[in-house]
């Protein structure tokens, strides 16, 4: 089944072109069942490089998905046309008071890891947008920053600054093979990373209510799940395209900004060589199983979003 995204939202074409299955609106008004709507909080610059990314892995599930793009209320990127905002997203307070319900919510990274949360311009309004979830949305998955930022506000689990950015390829250990989400996974993956800051096993560990999923030797824990309420937290970029890490590279590069070659990436990490992507299948395996769990424990009346207390399925 495919997703329904609209037709004129760039992401259309090119995931059409991939082979994804996409919907307009007045062909899945014509289909009898519920789509599972998901929310994409954008925080990135690129809006449409993530938008790509994102609606990439959750469209290429057998259900129909509703994608809704959302922004923070007051926060204007300067990096998207002000003509793409305005078509295709809406300020999160527009959310906020239609009242609407979720059945997942992603909340994506942003290049502010260098700075305190309470410096983030927006923080408040997104501690805002947490507090909603706990009400509006059956479950969420914070990605990178935003995972970081999530799992300090609800967990008090705190980022650390590192002393060099952590950025290739690295494998994880795969530490949970019965969860749900990662079905089908390997004992091990590779997973793109990229960020100057880390969160700590230890501090993890001393949260009962919290479990690694995924974990590296070299780059520390990656996948965390909160399973009382549904919220997940990744630290590394499963959804990055195969040229993300270069075009990072590349851009550092150019910019004279002192970066090493991406660990892992590269053959013989070279940089003169093609990248070659090693992590899509997995992607796909967790963005599909966090679909797929959604689908086995949401509420057909969204109306109940935020009132259920037990698992569905129990």
């Amino acid at each position: 089944m495919p997703i329904k995204i609209p037709a004129d939202l760039p992401a259309f074409d090119v995931l059409k072109h991939e082979g994804v299955m996409v919907m307009a609106a007045d062909q899945a008004s014509r289909q009898d069942i519920r789509p599972m709507r998901i929310g994409l909080l954008n925080l990135m610059p690129k809006k449409i490089q993530t938008e790509n990314q994102f609606a990439r892995l959750i469209g290429a599930t057998p259900l129909q998905l509703e994608l809704s793009l959302i922004r923070m209320s007051e926060h204007k990127t300067r990096n998207t046309a002000a003509e793409h905002m305005a078509e295709f997203y809406r300020p999160f307070q527009e959310v906020k008071a239609s009242g609407e319900k979720f059945d997942g919510l992603i909340i994506t990274g942003a290049p502010i890891e260098h700075l305190p949360f309470e410096e983030v311009t927006y923080w408040e309004e997104l501690c805002e947008v947490f507090d909603w979830t706990r009400t509006h949305v059956h479950s969420t998955f914070g990605v990178c920053w935003g995972g970081m930022a999530m799992i300090n506000y609800f967990h008090g689990v705190q980022k650390h600054i590192i002393d060099h950015k952590a950025f290739g390829c690295f494998r994880h250990q795969n530490l949970a093979h019965s969860s749900p989400y990662l079905r089908g996974f390997s004992d091990d993956c590779v997973i793109p990373v990229s960020r100057w800051t880390e969160i700590r096993q230890d501090e993890v560990d001393a949260r009962p209510e919290l479990r690694t999923l995924l974990h590296s030797e070299d780059v520390g824990p990656c996948l965390i799940e909160a399973p009382k309420t549904r919220d997940l937290f990744i630290f590394n970029h499963f959804e990055y395209d195969s040229d993300t890490l270069k075009q990072e590279y590349d851009r550092d590069i150019s910019e004279g900004t002192t970066i090493n070659v991406p660990s892992n990436y590269y053959p013989n990490d070279d940089p003169s060589n093609p990248p070659q992507n090693r992590w899509r299948s997995h992607a796909h395996l967790l963005y599909g199983n966090w679909v797929s769990e959604i689908y086995q424990t949401t509420p057909f009346d969204m109306s109940r979003i935020g009132h259920e207390i037990t698992d569905l399925r129990a």
